[in-house]
């Protein structure tokens, strides 16, 4: 007998920031004070749709979410926000708080946190996400 299988949903809504920063032990331009323009994509998964209007998360209230967690980080110097103080503000540590960030905000929603992937240019990219041990 074969399983039946089930479907799931997967939206994804994308946002900018701008910011400096300074990677620490670098040994290179980048140690020194620059900026970006960082291109964020916040991706969720569910497999309940709301029943008034078959919609899994309304993009307006994901990406409200997205912005939230990116107003900690807009116009900032990375290295002076407090949860870069020990740890460098890279791509992938930006990905990782902020999946972290939309994470706590979708608790209980029925939504779950797939993965966040940082831009600091077209081409190049980090992505955070979390695997079960």
């Amino acid at each position: 007998m074969t399983q039946e299988r089930r479907g799931r949903w997967r939206l994804s809504v994308s946002e900018e920031f701008s910011a400096s920063h300074q990677l620490r032990h670098y040994e290179g331009k980048c140690e020194r004070m620059h900026g970006h323009n960082f291109g964020v994509v916040a991706e969720v998964q569910g497999d309940t749709l709301s029943q008034d209007t078959e919609l899994l998360m309304d993009f307006k209230v994901l990406r409200g979410h997205l912005k939230d967690a990116l107003a900690a980080l807009d116009h900032r110097h990375l290295n002076e926000v407090a949860c870069f103080a020990e740890r460098n503000p890279s791509s992938e540590n930006i990905a990782r708080f902020l999946y972290g960030e939309l994470a706590a905000r979708l608790a209980g929603s029925g939504v779950e946190v797939v993965g966040v992937t940082v831009a600091e240019k077209p081409g190049q990219s980090a992505t955070y996400f979390e695997v079960a041990p």
